[in-house]
């Protein structure tokens, strides 16, 4: 289907300033969500991969909710959450309902890939009188960072194609995954197929920079 769809078809959708800005929401508020879910989600999964099982079992099952949800039903308990805040129809609307979905990646990425480490490299670490913020920036995060770094790029991806939750929350400022429902709504499908053809293009190049990029992670 995507083949179908012409070069120009493509540059004359996203030539359009709703698509330009529906493309502008979409990656700023991903990229904020992402953000966020990675200054709070690798701390966290840290920390839950050192908790007593007891303790991280019920916090790992906290975070997954958010990941099950009905993208609809996310949207109606932000909204009501959110109500009165002047959050909601804003951009950052955008970013709050991407990262209510999304977020929980990172931490539960972060917490599988830290409590797969061999402690033994910590351990000697701690018996040369390194200290613990040394031992997770130097030995720990460099270690897992491949395992992280996936679930940094799955939780964007999950943020910028995001429509249930953002629809509800934030209609306007228009994100690409609502700009393609409107555009199958008023224009049929070969708008909103060239638009598609635009996203899974973005889309793609992300991963493929995150492909290219993995070995110098690892290393």
């Amino acid at each position: 289907m995507l083949l179908s769809v012409a070069p120009a078809d493509v540059l004359r959708a996203f030539a359009s300033p709703s698509a330009q800005e529906a493309l502008r929401t979409s990656t700023v508020a991903s990229l904020a969500a992402t953000a966020l879910a990675t200054l709070l989600g690798v701390p966290a999964g840290h920390w839950l991969a050192r908790a007593p099982g007891r303790l991280a079992a019920p916090m790992l099952f906290v975070l997954a909710l958010p990941l099950a949800f009905p993208p609809v039903a996310s949207g109606i308990l932000l909204l009501s959450a959110l109500a009165g805040s002047g959050v909601p129809d804003t951009i950052a609307g955008v970013a709050v309902a991407e990262f209510f979905v999304s977020g929980s990646f990172v931490a539960i990425a972060a917490s599988a890939a830290f409590r797969a480490l061999d402690p033994i490299y910590a351990d000697a670490a701690r018996t040369l009188g390194v200290s613990e913020w040394r031992i997770f920036w130097h030995i720990e995060l460099p270690v897992a960072g491949p395992s992280v770094a996936a679930g940094v790029v799955f939780t964007w991806l999950r943020a910028i194609g995001e429509y249930g939750a953002t629809s509800i929350v934030a209609y306007h400022p228009t994100s690409l995954p609502v700009a393609l429902y409107v555009a199958l709504s008023a224009s049929g499908v070969r708008e909103a197929l060239a638009l598609s053809y635009g996203f899974v293009l973005l889309v793609a190049l992300v991963l493929g920079g995150a492909w290219i990029l993995r070995p110098r992670v690892v290393v």
